[in-house]
């Protein structure tokens, strides 16, 4: 038979492993969530550095006598990297979402196991609109077809 404090050691010990663990998943969960906005900055950033790449080239191409195909392809490339910005700031966000997702559903495991069944409820899809990361991307979303369309419709057939 093993002695009452040698149990109440190991009693600790789990419990000590518990609150770290516990602590571990609340800085994760607060790391994803302030990655979302990094994410942010970057395509707020990196969008409006294209852009601005984009105007210089339709705006002096005359003056610097290049060629209308040229210019239209010096275009089309900062589109298409725009929105291959679009695409990696988007993923980053969804894959940041998932394993938000998957702290979260361990920290409900771990307060339903320590604290009491049903303490904690865990993250639901169906709660998707009041999440401000659905938000941040419908917005990348929007502007990067904004932008495209424009581009296309209004700026291209500028060039002759």
């Amino acid at each position: 038979m093993t002695e009452p404090y040698q149990d109440t050691q190991d009693y600790n010990q789990g419990s000590d492993f518990k609150l770290e663990r516990y602590k571990y998943i609340l800085q994760q969960i607060h790391f994803l969530n302030e990655n979302i906005f990094k994410y942010m900055y970057l395509f707020q950033t990196l969008a409006t550095a294209i852009i601005t790449g984009g105007i210089a080239v339709f705006v002096s191409w005359r003056k610097l006598e290049i060629t209308p195909d040229i210019a239209k392809l010096g275009i089309t490339s900062f589109l298409g990297l725009l929105i291959i910005t679009a695409i990696f700031s988007i993923f980053s966000i969804v894959v940041g979402v998932a394993s938000w997702v998957d702290y979260r559903k361990e920290e409900v495991e771990l307060l339903n196991e320590t604290v009491r069944p049903g303490f904690r409820k865990p993250a639901r899809i169906r709660n998707l609109w009041r999440w401000y990361e659905t938000y941040i991307v419908l917005l990348i979303f929007l502007v990067i077809v904004f932008i495209y369309f424009f581009v296309e419709s209004q700026v291209i057939p500028l060039i002759k």
